[in-house]
Parts: C-alpha cells; sequence; structure tokens
C-alpha cells in the first residue's frame, strides 16, 4: 500500500491556481489518528507500525536512521495537531486523520540523514476520513500554524515561475511543491526542483542520479 501519492513533476503542470510550498529534502512519514484512539499508527510511505513502544522499536530496526521520528513526532507536533482534530469545525466531521510530515535535519540530503543533526517533523499534508485531502488554503488555514513548510508563492501557476524556481530565485534549496484545488480528488500536486540541486544529485550520483530527480 502506498500511503502518499507520488507527486508529478512539473511537465504536465496545470495552469490553475495554486499554493507553492518548500520541498524539504527529509523523509516522508505518516501519522494515524483516531477520535476514540488517538494517535496509533505510523510509518513511511509504504508500510505501517502501531504507534507503540513495541512497534517505535520495530519501525526502528527496519528503517535505520529513522529512529528518533516517532519522539520527536510526539515531542513537536501531536498534541497541536490533535487539538486542531478535535476543536476545528471542518475537522470535526471526521473521526480519524492522518497527517503527513517530512522528518529532515539540516543536513538531510536525497532521505539520509546524519545522525549527530538535530531532527524536526515537518506537517506537509493532511488526510480527512479515507479519502478527503485537505485543500492547500484550507491546510494553510487550520494548520498553518504549526511546524510547516514555507510557503514561498501563492497565484497562477507559470511556466514563468517554475522556470524561476529551478534557477533559484526563491531561496529553496530542493525545489517547491505546488498544490491547487479545494479539497477531496479535486486537490492536485506538482513539484518543481532546481538546477542547483540537480548538481548535486549528478554529483552524489552520478548516473542514476534521474531516481531523485523529478
Amino acid at each position: 500500500m502506498l500511503y502518499y501519492p507520488k507527486i508529478p513533476g512539473s511537465r504536465n503542470a496545470p495552469s490553475g491556481r495554486c499554493v507553492a510550498f518548500e520541498k524539504l529534502d527529509g523523509t516522508n512519514l505518516h501519522w494515524a489518528w483516531d477520535r476514540d484512539f488517538g494517535w496509533h499508527a505510523f510509518g513511511t510511505r509504504r508500510d505501517e507500525f502501531n504507534l507503540t513502544p513495541d512497534g517505535i522499536a520495530q519501525f526502528a530496526t527496519a528503517h535505520p536512521g529513522l529512529e528518533q521520528a516517532a519522539e520527536v513526532f510526539l515531542a513537536d507536533l501531536a498534541t497541536g495537531l490533535e487539538r486542531v482534530f478535535r476543536e476545528n469545525p471542518l475537522c470535526r466531521e471526521f473521526t480519524s486523520h492522518t497527517a503527513f510530515t517530512e522528518f529532515v535535519g539540516p543536513n538531510s540530503f536525497a532521505g539520509a540523514h546524519v545522525p549527530a543533526d538535530p531532527k524536526e517533523v515537518v506537517l506537509f499534508d493532511v488526510l480527512a476520513g479515507d479519502a478527503w485531502m485537505t485543500g492547500p488554503y484550507q491546510f494553510v488555514a487550520d494548520f498553518g500554524h504549526l511546524n510547516t513548510p514555507r510557503v514561498v508563492y501563492e497565484g497562477k501557476l507559470t511556466g514563468t515561475f517554475l522556470e524561476a524556481v529551478r534557477e533559484g530565485e526563491y531561496g529553496v534549496a530542493e525545489g517547491v511543491v505546488c498544490k491547487g484545488g479545494t479539497g477531496g480528488t479535486d486537490v492536485w500536486m506538482v513539484k518543481v526542483k532546481t538546477y542547483s540541486y540537480l548538481g548535486r544529485l549528478k554529483t552524489a550520483f552520478g548516473e542514476k542520479w534521474q531516481a531523485y530527480w523529478e
């Protein structure tokens, strides 16, 4: 099962209005919450573990380098997120939510993390129930007070903007994720990365750089 969809590159980007968030170079993790049971499960894009001491230990064994993830999430983000789920009128319409975060440190690169670095868990998306993905404007309104990616642009998605991102004009290291739509199946996403990041990928991975590109 894929818990978070693969974001397409910018080649076939729509031309609608969007919010562009800074794309963080970390590891995608999901966290499952239920109104009766609270936070109860977590994992990567492709697996899930119980959010219990045993489950956390199993996750750490399966994913070296991510051992701190559960501790950081529970300490820094879980309480604030749960407050929104319980108090926000729109969120209260759903009995379950899945939060999607990036686990990242100052020197993380292409999914690898430096053990001694301080880490943070940054919220970038929320799924309400089984199918309602929060729209970008609603996400900023409801969750923007938490640790979320920097908004670098709001407006029409144009080729001029995408090229400006690639050229490094928006001060992002990896790139941006552009999101549009109002919520649910209406939400669309595309990613665009900088030429500077492309250079780092080619230096680090040689001919395999495309596996980490758009």
